[in-house]
Formats: structure tokens, C-alpha cells, sequence
């Protein structure tokens, strides 16, 4: 249950989302791209108020989701895959042009076109959630828990990753377990808990605050 919360994102910065587990984090997320109606207030992109609208008509006008475990289609292959994330209208005229800018962010994919996405690596298929959601050209990307699963090394990559999104002019709003890193690459970011917001700030300085130490980063 979320109740109250007010946030922002600007172009291209990286707003974070921290808390505990259940507190509402992806219950927002969710909201935001339309897969839960919210009972009152309102959630606006650009000039456009998009509570109330199906999700496909979120996306049509700019807002992508990497969700939570991935969600690919395990019985596509990874070109199949990247063809649905480009299914919109706009999206669909620029799919080469996409192709070819995911596949530089994410070279390792190149080699796996032709694969089922159920039986690539954990980070493989982070990479090709990641790059499924970029073929919709989105203003704002929207990504729950991108580090869920992954091996340390993975998820630096990914991080880098995520930075170099928004150097090539996308926004993205973030819910992050690993909250050092998340902060550390943040424009600002808001604490949840109890589907409240309790506490925001720019990262670093979230970062160097003694209440969000001790309870998130175990300090």
C-alpha cells in the first residue's frame, strides 16, 4: 500500500527508490506503468496525466519498464524478444536503428539472436530485459531490482550500464537492493517505508546520512 508519495524526474537523471522489502517500492513502480490502478491522486509524464491509461498506452508515450525477475519470453528467442519490446507504432520504424544501438550497449547479446531467452545466464537475460525495454525508445526507463540475482562482478557491469543509458539521453527511475551503488550513480533519491516517503535527498548525501547507514547499509 502506498499512500501520499510525491516524487520527481527530471531529464535524464537517475532518481532512486530505497527501502525494505514490502514497503511499497514496486507497488509504485507498478502504478506508474499502469498495471495498478491508483485510488486517488494523480501521476503525470510530460504534459500528459497517465493514471488511468492501459499499460500499452503508457509506453506508446515514452515510458518502458524493466521489471522484477526479468519476465522475458522464455520461448522466444532473444531477437523475438527485442521485436516485442520494439511493438509500438513509433518504435517499430526505428527497429533497426534500435537493434543497433542495444546491441553496442550490449554487445554480448549479438552472439545469441538466434537463441531461446530461457536458456541464457542470469546476466544474459538482465542484459536482454534491459535492452528489450531501450527498443521501445523510451523518454523514461523504469527498472525494479536490475541487480536481482546477479554475481558481483555482473552487477557493476550493469551499473555502467545503466549510467550510460542516461549519458544517452534516457531518464531512469530506479528500485535498487544494492543501495550503495544505486545512490552513488543517483541524482536524487527518495526512502519508503511503510508506503511512505520518509527521507530524500541528493544520492550522496543520502549516502553520508547516519539513519539510511544503519538501516540499509548495515554501518
Amino acid at each position: 500500500m502506498v499512500s501520499g508519495v510525491s516524487l520527481d524526474v527530471k531529464e535524464t537523471q537517475i532518481i532512486s527508490i530505497v527501502g525494505g522489502n514490502g514497503v511499497g517500492k514496486s507497488t509504485l513502480l507498478k502504478t506508474i506503468c499502469g498495471l495498478i490502478r491508483p485510488y486517488s491522486g494523480e501521476i503525470r509524464f510530460n504534459e500528459h496525466r497517465v493514471d488511468g491509461l492501459a499499460p500499452h498506452e503508457i509506453v506508446q508515450l515514452g515510458i518502458s519498464m524493466v521489471p522484477e525477475g526479468r519476465q522475458l519470453f522464455n520461448h522466444l528467442t532473444v531477437l523475438e524478444n527485442l521485436f516485442v519490446g520494439s511493438s509500438i507504432k513509433a518504435a517499430k520504424t526505428a527497429r533497426k536503428q534500435s537493434l543497433e544501438e542495444v546491441l553496442v550497449l550490449f554487445p554480448q547479446l549479438q552472439e545469441h539472436l538466434g537463441q531461446l531467452a530461457g536458456t541464457l545466464s542470469g546476466g544474459e537475460q538482465q542484459m536482454l530485459a534491459m535492452a528489450r525495454a531501450l527498443m521501445a525508445r523510451p523518454k523514461l526507463l523504469i527498472m525494479d531490482e536490475p541487480s536481482w540475482g546477479l554475481a558481483p562482478l555482473l552487477v557493476s557491469s550493469m551499473f555502467e550500464r545503466i549510467q550510460a543509458i542516461r549519458q544517452a539521453g534516457t531518464s531512469i527511475l530506479i528500485v535498487e537492493q544494492n543501495v550503495v551503488r544505486t545512490l552513488q550513480i543517483s541524482d536524487y533519491g527518495y526512502v519508503i517505508e511503510r508506503g511512505r516517503i520518509v527521507l530524500s535527498g541528493c544520492g550522496r548525501e543520502l549516502l553520508e546520512n547516519k539513519e539510511l547507514k544503519q538501516a540499509y547499509m548495515g554501518i
